[in-house]
């Protein structure tokens, strides 16, 4: 009887693992899409990993919706030449996901160089079978 028991519970848990798993490792290939989107300036690529509902908020910055965000971009007043990540840790909740980490990069802004070294908090939500982006938090790491 115990035997069955494990292979029942096994069989049910299975695919519920590997689902997780495969969610894991998309919620980290978006990260890399989120580095090099910004990289790049890449608009399209970023409209598509940000719901519409996205906030961010940033030291020494606005809060800023989903609009001002693409508004940003689209302008090219702001340039990366380095957007990296670390410390990364990803956890998923059902049809949401949490992933803090590090980020350090390098920006220009209007002309003028700017360094962050980061810590942040990003939230992702499943939407229509796609993991999308609705907050980004971000503020100093500690020296």
């Amino acid at each position: 009887m115990p035997a069955i028991l494990i292979a029942v519970f096994t069989a049910i848990q299975t695919p519920a693992i590997a689902k997780d798993a495969a969610d894991l490792k998309e919620l980290h290939r978006l990260e890399a899409v989120w580095n090099e989107a910004h990289v790049r300036g890449d608009a399209a690529a970023l409209d598509a990993l940000w719901a519409n509902e996205l906030i961010v908020t940033v030291a020494g910055m606005p809060v800023m919706s989903k609009a001002d965000s693409m508004a940003m971009v689209r302008s090219g007043r702001m340039a990366f030449l380095k957007y990296e990540t670390s410390d990364l840790r990803v956890r998923k909740f059902a049809d949401a996901a949490l992933v803090t980490g590090r980020v350090v990069r390098e920006r220009s802004i209007n002309g003028k160089s700017v360094t962050d070294d980061w810590r942040f908090t990003k939230v992702y939500a499943m939407s229509q079978g796609r993991w999308q982006v609705i907050a980004w938090h971000a503020s100093p790491a500690a020296q």
